[in-house]
């Protein structure tokens, strides 16, 4: 499926399993296309603190992630890739239900990884995003 921004296709081919969550198997940038690397996300809010809860965590990394795109003229249909950094179970009701309003039907790739720890020790959920535009 082509976005409107002319620079992303993303797929799921019919000869392998389907994905098991809302994320595209395939995302084919075009040559023409800047690469953008973000540093990790995280669920710190516009006043510097870092909530204890983890689904305000998720909120606040995925509204930062939102910010920084927007910060080089790019939207979430510029994401090409994510990889979720967390260090407890994700409520997969809640992140989904944010995941979707912001990615629609055609999410990017994705890799998830439950680990021990992240860079500070209030941190529950970190996101790697990578855009092209």
């Amino acid at each position: 499926m082509s976005l409107n921004n002319n620079v992303i296709q993303r797929y799921n081919p019919e000869n392998i399993a389907k994905p098991v969550g809302s994320y595209s198997h395939v995302t084919k940038i075009s040559r023409d296309a800047e690469m953008y690397v973000f540093s990790g996300q995280i669920g710190i809010d516009p006043n510097n603190n870092i909530p204890a809860d983890f689904n305000q965590q998720v909120t606040n990394t995925m509204s930062n992630i939102v910010d920084i795109l927007s910060s080089q003229q790019l939207t979430p249909d510029h994401v090409i890739k994510i990889n979720i950094w967390a260090t407890e179970e994700i409520d997969w009701d809640h992140f989904y239900s944010i995941w979707n309003n912001v990615f629609g039907p055609t999410p990017p790739s994705m890799t998830v990884a439950y680990i021990q720890g992240l860079g500070l020790p209030e941190l529950k959920i970190e996101l790697d995003v990578w855009a092209a535009g």
